[in-house]
């Protein structure tokens, strides 16, 4: 497949990075020299240097054989107008990377496919629902929904009262035969290491798991994972980004008291005007005795979207020490991630990972309706779509060729999740989630193309 990807910054060199190592013939252009320099000695991919928007650097990247053409600048305009000067020379897929969510949400209503634009990716508008999503789970660390919900991934980490702690895969489906759920990846505390549980796998404490449930599946998983199910309420605020606005706004409107802390006066009056239900104060957020004086020990939750990684940080940590149930912290360091277990934040999210994330499923071969990679692990989850001429096709699980790096989370048939076992048989039109390991990426693919 070739790619040309407009813009060498975080979201850019991600992409490059995810994708080279599946061998894609990648272009990555960009008018810094030391960001290009960078990309070349560390990723196996041809760099361009010059502006995207030139036609003369676009015809000589090739952009008439393009199969996908990806701009991810920090400009909305250089990116809407690479897409469309790219269609036009013959690309067959364009992404834009934009900033204003009010695009997406009239994503219809202007009909961007009619200029040579396919798909809109903004990071703000993902990292809010990011948020939101992991406020309706209060106890887990991760949440993804597949098919609005009918199977949904979540990961937690596993205390010492956890029921799961001690025992093996195999045993824990014993014991408890009417389960909702199934693990498809864990890591140990304090490796790097992924791991895809099998029947003899055991779980330990501390160990960071995640699972595919369905219906009833999260409230068990809450019991046998010693945690309790915390109703979220008072949430604050740090930050009037745009993802701290976008968050407060919709938090507002589905019943939650919100209070928004902001620095800059200006910006403080402009939320207060828009968002009449938010309780917008100027300050210092980093102040610990404003924070204390808007009684932050009373707030359920914590979420700090300032544009400094370490403010948000620190903040959260500050959080927790005032006994607040969940803190949720915006990094624009990718290396940061590794840290989010081991200091005591609940979750950290980075809008460009989720940016790079939801662009990189329409790389996928197969028909790939969903995809997600795991926090700080290798691992991937993906939706297929199971044609009739997909190999899987009126199979059952357990007669399939599977590699051993990867795992059938769940199964949705019309519209409703089912954890499928070993003697399940797959059908046309089924939507099949799996969890792999990169290098049994390529086999789960053939399997349903």
């Amino acid at each position: 497949m070739k790619i040309i990807i407009a813009g060498a910054g975080e979201v850019g060199f991600h992409l490059a990075k995810l994708l080279s190592f599946e061998s894609q013939n990648i272009t990555l252009i960009d008018t810094n020299r030391e960001a290009l320099a960078h990309a070349d000695a560390h990723l196996d991919i041809r760099v361009v240097r010059g502006d995207s928007t030139s036609i003369a650097v676009l015809k000589d990247s090739q952009v008439s054989e393009t199969d996908l053409v990806i701009a991810v600048t920090s400009s909305e305009t250089t990116n809407i107008t690479v897409c469309v000067l790219a269609k036009q020379l013959g690309a067959k897929r364009t992404i834009a990377r934009i900033s204003n969510t009010e695009f997406i949400d009239r994503k219809d209503e202007v009909g961007f496919a009619k200029f040579g634009i396919d798909e809109l990716i903004s990071p703000e508008s993902l990292a809010s629902n990011e948020i939101e999503l992991l406020l309706s789970q209060s106890a887990f660390n991760e949440n993804y929904e597949f098919e609005n919900g009918a199977l949904s991934m979540i990961g937690l980490n596993l205390s010492r009262t956890s029921a799961f702690v001690g025992k093996s895969v195999k045993e824990m489906a014993k014991v408890y035969p009417e389960l909702h759920f199934v693990p498809i990846a864990l890591q140990r505390f304090g490796t790097q290491y992924t791991i895809i549980p099998r029947g003899d796998t055991q779980f330990k404490e501390g160990d960071q798991v995640y699972f595919t449930t369905v219906g009833k599946g999260d409230d068990q998983i809450f019991r046998l994972s010693g945690k309790s199910k915390q109703e979220i309420k008072n949430v604050m605020i740090l930050g009037g980004s745009k993802i701290g606005y976008k968050t407060a706004k919709d938090l507002c409107k589905t019943g939650f008291n919100v209070k928004l802390i902001e620095s800059s006066k200006d910006k403080a009056f402009e939320i207060a005007d828009d968002i009449p239900s938010c309780l917008v104060i100027n300050g210092d957020g980093r102040n610990v005795d404003l924070l204390s004086e808007e009684s932050i020990e009373d707030m359920d939750a914590f979420i700090s979207v300032t544009g400094n990684s370490e403010t948000n940080i620190m903040s959260c940590l500050v959080a927790k020490s005032k006994g607040v149930k969940k803190a949720i912290a915006l990094v624009e360091n990718m290396d940061y991630f590794q840290l989010s277990h081991s200091i005591g934040i609940d979750t950290l999210i980075n809008k460009k990972l989720l940016a790079a994330n939801n662009i990189f499923r329409y790389v996928r071969r197969g028909e790939v309706v969903a995809m997600t990679k795991l926090n700080n692990m290798n691992a991937e989850l993906l939706e297929f779509m199971v044609s009739s001429h997909s190999k899987v096709c009126n199979k059952k699980i357990k007669d399939l060729d599977f590699p051993v790096s990867a795992i059938i989370g769940g199964v949705i048939r019309n519209g409703e999740g089912i954890i499928a076992l070993g003697d399940f048989e797959i059908k046309n039109g089924d939507r099949v989630v799996v969890c792999c390991l990169p290098q049994s990426i390529g086999k789960v693919e053939k399997l349903f193309i």
